[in-house]
């Protein structure tokens, strides 16, 4: 089903949960790192507390917790545990290609995570060439989700206002993050590290719709817009 053009300006993705299937690779990575320096924590733990949330934010986090500062190269451990289960383990979720190519509109990543980090995730998964080179970082911005930041620095790179985009997001963080950008955020929850019911904590954070499979994405997206036409409000 393609998708008119007239429906938004622009479609912005999450990365990780989203388009690749990684969550559970780099929450393993983080709790891993993170216990061999002191700060004993599973990979479920990770998920819970730091799941769309910037590396930096949780950097923060944790050591306000410890009283003292992680290694200089904290960051780059992760990310070397991360990437090196990457080529064996890292999946893209399933038919996200064909909701990317069904979906008529502009598209572009908002991502927590490093520009190496997501390039080479978007590249394993085979999704690279599909998005670049309309992918934007945290790093690009002062403040990660929940922040509206990175939002808006996508949209304004991408010439979109926030009221014309639609985010797809899986985490908390980011709906938030989207929301206060006034932007209309989908709910994604069909990443393996979703548990049963985590659609109902999408939608207590704000997603107008939810949704677990990706073969969905374009006509919810039209599906929104149809019932805005509805809406003599909107």
């Amino acid at each position: 089903m393609q998708i008119p053009k007239s429906n938004f300006d622009l479609v912005i993705f999450d990365c990780d949960g989203v388009l690749v299937d990684s969550e559970v690779i780099s929450c393993r990575a983080h709790a891993e790192t993170l216990t061999r320096h002191g700060y004993p924590i599973t990979s479920d733990q990770v998920l819970t507390r730091f799941l769309g949330v910037s590396d930096r934010e949780a950097r923060l986090i944790i050591e306000g917790e410890m009283g003292r500062k992680l290694p200089d190269d904290f960051e780059q451990q992760v990310k070397q545990a991360t990437l090196q289960s990457y080529a064996d383990d890292l999946r893209p979720v399933p038919h996200v290609g064909e909701a990317i190519a069904a979906i008529d509109l502009p598209k572009c990543v908002a991502s927590s995570g490093t520009p190496e980090k997501i390039r080479r995730g978007l590249t394993c998964a085979g999704l690279y060439d599909h998005l670049a080179p309309h992918i934007f970082s945290a790093i690009s911005v002062k403040r990660g989700k929940p922040a509206p930041d990175l939002f808006l620095f996508a949209a304004g790179q991408m010439g979109a206002h926030a009221e014309r985009c639609v985010v797809i997001e899986d985490s908390v963080p980011g709906i938030t993050g989207a929301l206060a950008a006034g932007m209309t955020v989908l709910g994604f929850h069909g990443g393996s590290h979703c548990r049963p019911g985590y659609d109902e904590t999408l939608r207590a954070a704000g997603a107008v719709m939810t949704f677990d499979d990706m073969r969905q994405l374009p006509g919810l997206i039209g599906e929104i817009k149809a019932t805005r036409n509805s809406d003599p409000s909107t």
